[in-house]
Formats: structure tokens, C-alpha cells, sequence
């Protein structure tokens, strides 16, 4: 079977498909954000076996765990009211804003206060 081509808010709904609903949007926000937290702990405890401990590259576990994080975020942006695609937007913005000609390390360690 041929793999379905998505977009961020494709995978959204699909993802909500699976998320249940908590008693109260505080315990809707907490599960996602502690899960996102967790699932991205996990991620980088995968990358840290792989660096440090000399454990073979597993790409696909790596997709997975990645696939995990997105599954959250896209839980938890939901949970506040966005979409992917809203979020991806305004990272977008941020960083064009941020970086206009791209990646700049000096720009990185001369941030303007407030600036995020």
C-alpha cells in the first residue's frame, strides 16, 4: 500500500483521532505538554546512545521517536486552540525575522532582550 502524502493539518486531525480527552483542559494541557517533554527525552536519550555509548544508528526507531513528538506536539496545539500549519507559520516568521539571511551566529549570541 501506497503511503498517504500529508500535510501538517492531515496529520493533525489524524492524531487527535487517537487523543482521547481529559476531564479538564488543565489535565488536557498537562498530558500533552508532559508526553511532548517525554517523548522528546526519549528522542534525545536514543541520539545520546547512539554518540556516546557506540550503539549502532537506528534510523527507523529515530523516526519513530520523532513520529512520537509530533504526535504530542500536534496534540498539544490543538489543545490551545492552532493547528500545525499555524504553528509552522509563525515559526517560520519568527526565524525569517530572526535570521533575514539565514542562520548567523553572531546574530544568535546578540539578541535583542525579549527577543525569543
Amino acid at each position: 500500500m501506497e503511503p498517504v502524502k500529508m500535510n501538517f493539518d492531515m496529520y493533525q486531525q489524524e492524531a487527535l483521532r487517537t487523543a482521547g480527552k481529559q476531564e479538564t483542559e488543565s489535565l488536557s494541557l498537562c498530558m500533552a505538554a508532559m508526553g511532548l517533554a517525554g517523548e522528546a527525552g526519549e528522542t534525545c536519550d536514543l541520539v545520546k546512545k547512539i554518540v556516546f555509548h557506540g550503539h549502532p544508528m537506528d534510523r527507523e526507531k529515530v523516526k519513530k521517536e520523532i513520529g512520537d513528538v509530533l504526535w504530542y506536539a500536534a496534540v498539544l496545539a490543538e489543545r490551545c486552540g492552532w493547528t500545525l500549519s499555524e504553528i509552522a507559520e509563525a515559526n517560520v516568521a519568527k526565524l525569517r525575522a530572526r535570521y533575514p539571511a539565514g542562520f548567523d551566529a553572531n546574530l544568535s549570541q546578540n539578541r535583542k532582550a525579549g527577543d525569543v
